[in-house]
C-alpha cells in the first residue's frame, strides 16, 4: 500500500559548505549552508526534499554527500572546479569575523536536464543564499520555475563575503521576488543589502509586487506581510535551556514555515499565518539551543 500523508517533495536551491567554528575552546566543523540547513531541516520535519548546490570532488564535498545520505536528502551536485565550499567563522575576539574560501567566492550553479526536471516536479521551490548577483544565474534559475507565484519561496540570504555587486544583487533578487509565493527576509539582509530597518525593507518588497514577506528579526521574533499588507507577529519562543548557537535560527524558521505550506498549503487568514509564525519560532527556540545549525524540534 503507499505510505499516507506524505508531503509532497521540495527542492531547495543555494549553497553547501563546510561551516568551521573557531572560539576560545578550538575549532569545530559542520556542514552547513543556508540551503543545506533548510533542506536538511525539511527531511526532518518528514519531507522529501532534492537539494541543488555545487559540491566538490574532495574530501568536505564527501562530508558533505554523507551528511545529507544520513537525513535523506537527494543531492544534485554541480561540479566545483576549486572544491567544496568552505566558510570560518572566528568568535576567538567576541562578535563573530566570517571568511570564505574562493570556491565559496566563485561559487555557481549549472541547470542541466535533472535540475530543470528536479525543479519542474517540485511542489515548492526555496532559494537561499543564491548568487543573484550573477545574472546569468539568476535568470537560468527563473526559465526553470514555472509558476513562480504558486511554488517560489526566496530568501535571498546574501554573505559579505561573498558578494560581487551589492546593487545588481538587489536588482535580480527583487525582480524575482516579485514573483514569488513567499519572500523571507532578516535584519541582517536589510543592513548589509539595503542599509536600511527591516520594516523599511518589508515596505520595499511589498510595493515592489511582493505578495507574502516573512521578516525574522533575532531575539525580536518574526512577522508575515500578507495580502493587503496586512502584518501578524509572534515573538521568539521561550523554551527551558540556554541558547547555545543562534547561527541556524533563520533556517530553522524557513524550513518550518515550509513545512507547514507544503502540508497543509498556504494560510488563508491572519489566524492560520498566526500558527505557522507560532509553530516556526518554537522551532527556531530549539535549533538554538544546540551548537551548529540542525534543526531541532521542541
Amino acid at each position: 500500500m503507499p505510505e499516507l500523508n506524505v508531503p509532497a517533495r521540495v527542492v531547495v536551491v543555494g549553497d553547501a559548505l563546510i561551516d568551521v567554528l573557531r572560539d576560545s575552546e578550538g575549532s569545530r566543523e559542520f556542514a552547513g549552508g543556508a540551503a543545506l540547513n533548510v533542506a536538511v531541516g525539511l527531511a526532518v520535519l518528514g519531507v522529501p526534499t532534492t537539494l541543488i548546490a555545487m559540491v566538490g570532488d574532495d574530501a568536505d564535498g564527501a562530508t558533505l554527500r554523507s551528511f545529507l545520505d544520513q537525513y535523506g536528502v537527494q543531492l544534485i551536485a554541480t561540479p566545483g572546479p576549486l572544491g567544496s565550499s568552505r566558510a570560518v567563522s572566528d568568535r576567538t575576539d567576541g562578535e563573530p569575523r566570517y571568511f570564505f574560501n574562493d570556491a565559496a567566492k566563485a561559487r555557481r550553479i549549472e541547470f542541466g536536464a535533472v535540475e530543470r526536471d528536479a525543479l519542474e516536479g517540485a511542489a515548492l521551490v526555496v532559494v537561499s543564499c543564491f548568487p543573484f548577483d550573477d545574472t546569468a544565474q539568476t535568470e537560468a534559475l527563473a526559465a526553470c520555475v514555472t509558476d513562480p507565484e504558486r511554488r517560489l519561496v526566496i530568501d535571498p540570504n546574501p554573505r559579505a563575503g561573498m558578494l560581487h555587486d551589492g546593487p545588481r544583487f538587489v536588482r535580480n533578487f527583487e525582480a524575482l521576488a516579485a514573483r514569488s509565493l513567499l519572500v523571507k527576509v532578516g535584519d541582517d539582509d536589510a543592513d548589509l543589502l539595503y542599509d536600511s530597518t527591516l520594516d523599511e525593507l518589508r515596505e520595499r518588497l511589498v510595493d515592489a509586487g511582493a505578495h507574502t514577506v516573512l521578516a525574522t528579526a533575532g531575539s525580536l521574533g518574526a512577522s508575515v506581510s500578507f495580502a493587503n499588507n496586512e502584518l501578524v507577529s509572534a515573538a521568539i519562543a521561550e523554551l527551558d535551556g540556554a541558547v547555545i548557537d543562534t547561527m541556524g535560527a533563520g533556517d530553522a524558521t524557513l524550513a518550518a514555515s515550509v513545512f507547514t505550506i507544503v502540508t497543509d498549503g498556504v494560510p488563508p487568514d491572519s489566524a492560520a499565518w498566526q500558527v505557522l509564525l507560532s509553530d516556526a519560532m518554537l522551532t527556531a527556540a530549539a535549533t538554538c539551543r544546540h551548537e551548529g545549525a540542525l534543526l531541532r524540534q521542541p
